[in-house]
């Protein structure tokens, strides 16, 4: 089947990942069928695409009365057979733990057809394992989304030692057609791509805390104002590309070398976070959340509201939305 002829897809699971993939797969227009194994779990997913449509209203990204017809095209099941039958890609998010992954793709093999993209949510588990019991290994990849899935367009897709590149280009295809940016993977790799960039950054910061170099707050600022306004324009080798001027960034890199050499031999490189570390960066977040202005979100709540109004405008700057 090609991508564009796709009439029906799949969530598997329906929790804070698997409602938000089959929001953005409704959003495009697609006939979404989302399976989980409780009624209790399918009316949470279902109030939770019904919530996540008002922002895009409020923000003009689509119109109050095309809610319904949206809201519709997602179809909620306790039937593996309804689910599956009939589909060609099948984005599974059931929780993260091997055995669950193995008896769900068992389950999704009995009935899926033999060509149905299998893609794993997975935030870092190794797709080798999650396919190596099933009877089609070759159709399984990972398919792992930034939360939450239905703003933030990174998709990072990962192989397994048995998935085929047909798969793979597939993934890729599909991803782009319901607006994603798919990356993927040459190798496989614990925690892929992007966790493993946000945990380097965030062991830093840990250091730099538990080091009495300045508040988790302060912490916050300098990445939010300094340089994660430049990556949410431009990835860092870009932003050292035209920091380097007219000698780019291998001329910056070279010019850098000694002054960097001595804040890597001074930055943390131990390998498990400090049990500590946990309350202290809660007790952080909270007098960080009450010193915010109520408009810049001061409670759980309106910092969620506030954190996805900011991603829908800068993602309109990116032509994302």
């Amino acid at each position: 089947m090609e991508i564009k002829d796709i009439k029906k897809v799949t969530c598997v699971g329906g929790g804070v990942i698997g409602y938000s993939y089959a929001l953005i797969m409704a959003l495009k227009g697609l006939n979404v069928y989302l399976y989980d194994i409780s009624d209790d779990s399918l009316n949470l997913a279902k109030t939770r695409v019904h919530e996540s449509l008002k922002p895009l209203v409020s923000n003009n990204i689509i119109q109050s009365n095309e809610v319904e017809s949206i809201e519709n095209r997602i179809h909620y099941t306790k039937d593996m057979k309804e689910a599956v039958e009939n589909t060609y890609f099948i984005q599974e998010s059931v929780p993260e733990h091997y055995e669950v992954k193995w008896s769900t793709i068992a389950e999704i093999e009995k009935y899926a057809p033999a060509s149905a993209i299998i893609a794993s949510s997975t935030s870092g588990l190794l797709i080798t394992e999650i396919a190596k019991n099933a009877i089609h290994p070759e159709r399984i990849i990972g398919g792992h989304p930034y939360n939450p899935p239905h703003l933030i367009p990174l998709v990072e897709i990962s192989k397994g030692e048995h998935s085929s590149e047909d798969t793979i280009t597939s993934a890729l295809a599909f991803y782009t057609m319901i607006g994603r940016e798919p990356i993927v993977l040459q190798k496989e790799a614990l925690g892929f791509i992007g966790n493993r960039l946000q945990m380097a950054l965030y062991r830093e910061v840990a250091e730099l805390v538990m080091r009495g170099v300045c508040t988790i707050e302060d912490a916050d600022k300098a990445v939010t104002y300094g340089p994660g306004i430049r990556w949410g324009i431009m990835g860092p080798s870009l932003v050292f590309e035209l920091g380097g001027g007219k000698v780019g960034v291998d001329g910056l890199m070279n010019h850098l070398h000694d002054s960097i050499t001595l804040w890597l031999n001074d930055m943390a490189d131990w390998k498990e976070f400090p049990p500590e570390f946990s309350e202290i960066a809660k007790q952080g977040v909270l007098e960080e959340i009450k010193n915010r202005q109520p408009d810049k979100g001061n409670t759980e709540e309106s910092l969620t509201t506030y954190r996805d109004n900011m991603l829908i405008e800068m993602l309109k700057l990116h032509d994302k939305l």
